[in-house]
């Protein structure tokens, strides 16, 4: 890793942008990277009722294996943004897909529950540092006039990959163990890695230098904020969650002091002063926590309850993703006639409703079309959400 950090960028980085072939290789390592994230993701949610099984835990507990990940990103991703700004975003970028990378071979020999976990939350960092700069980077290896080509095409890839993650989970699953959901990640990686080093342009870095106080700060706020919810999802005592989230929140009060007057602050808070800005960005954490939490508790109804054997169960998930692939441009046409504020406020509406028909699935349930029909109303409303939401 220090070799990684240690060594001279490549030249290039022109502010017009990379040109042939080098633009097409270093948008390639980006998007598999962009790819591996986001699939790591869907396929581990898919994989929670096995991986429960085989490693002799309970559903509660084997919901670490998406805690633990989930936590290390979020907990990383401002301090992997601003050190970007710093170091370079190429830096950051290359050492996070090496530890991404890494840490998938570690899940694939975790021989318990702990074990996973701490590989899983190695992982997260290593996605936290390339989610909190692909798209800087990308501001430099596409020329101005084609940046929305670039940046619409990672949209599309973490769109794609999202939607046959639990269909890939299924074909792994059918003709193998869940170890090899991450053992499937080292090629790639390694491709990634070979073609980042030679390929990634260097990047303007800040006249500021990076603040590990408001690093840790901010690690300590949104890291500890999900470790005690979920804690407390998991009836840990009172006297143990609250704690957590006081000092969650007391992280969240002394970074904002100590960078009120930054010139560049690591967590703008000045924007939520915004109504719209902070009703947007309120109802977004809403609806995707619908989201996170329906993803995760899906696959054991389908299992557990439903009876659906873990091939199923995948096919089961994709249609939320799908729909929502392709309602979100669909809404992003339709904001151009209609309010933003109405799109959206039919679209979460959807999303409840699919939500509560979902909940009342039960044993009796035989039907497949009772089921993808429900979850493609939530993907249409999610998706029917999130275009006018991110344009508001």
């Amino acid at each position: 890793m220090s070799s990684i950090i240690a060594s001279p960028p490549a030249s290039g980085g022109a502010a017009d942008g990379l040109q042939g072939r080098r633009r097409a290789a270093a948008m390639a390592t980006i998007l598999v990277a962009v790819a591996m994230a986001t699939l790591d993701t869907a396929i581990a949610n898919t994989a929670l009722p096995a991986m429960a099984t085989d490693l002799h835990t309970s559903a509660a507990g084997a919901v670490w294996i998406v805690a633990a990940y989930q936590m290390a990103m979020t907990a990383a991703l401002l301090p992997c943004a601003s050190l970007g700004e710093v170091v370079g975003h190429r830096t950051v970028y290359i050492t996070g897909l090496a530890m991404f990378t890494m840490s998938s071979l570690a899940c694939a020999m975790a021989p318990d529950l702990a074990a996973l976990a701490v590989a899983r939350a190695v992982q997260g960092l290593g996605a936290a540092a390339i989610m909190s700069v692909n798209t800087a980077l990308i501001r430099f290896v596409y020329p101005s006039r084609l940046l929305g080509r670039g940046v619409g095409l990672n949209a599309l890839i973490v769109g794609v990959f999202f939607t046959i993650g639990p269909t890939v989970a299924s074909g792994i699953l059918s003709v193998a163990s869940w170890p090899w959901l991450f053992a499937a990640n080292l090629p790639f990686g390694a491709v990634a890695l070979a073609l980042a080093w030679r390929t990634l342009p260097a990047t303007p870095r800040s006249g500021y230098g990076f603040d590990p106080a408001a690093g840790v700060l901010a690690a300590g706020c949104f890291g500890l904020l999900i470790f005690a919810m979920g804690e407390a999802s998991h009836d840990a005592p009172i006297w143990r969650s609250v704690p957590e989230a006081v000092v969650a929140i007391s992280c969240g009060l002394l970074l904002w002091r100590r960078q009120a007057h930054h010139p560049a602050p690591m967590l703008p808070l000045d924007l939520f002063r915004r109504p719209v800005f902070a009703l947007s960005a309120a109802t977004a954490v809403c609806s995707f926590t619908v989201q996170g939490i329906s993803f995760v508790a899906l696959p054991f109804l389908f299992e557990a309850v439903l009876g659906r054997s873990q091939v199923a169960t995948g096919f089961l998930m994709t249609p939320w993703p799908a729909v929502t692939a392709v309602m979100a441009p669909i809404a992003a046409r339709l904001t151009e006639r209609w309010p933003t504020g109405l799109l959206g406020g039919i679209g979460l509406a959807a999303l409840s409703l699919g939500s509560v028909l979902l909940a009342g699935l039960s044993a009796d349930t035989h039907s497949v079309g009772d089921i993808v029909w429900r979850m493609a109303l939530c993907g249409a409303g999610f998706g029917l959400f999130q275009s006018p939401n991110l344009k508001a």
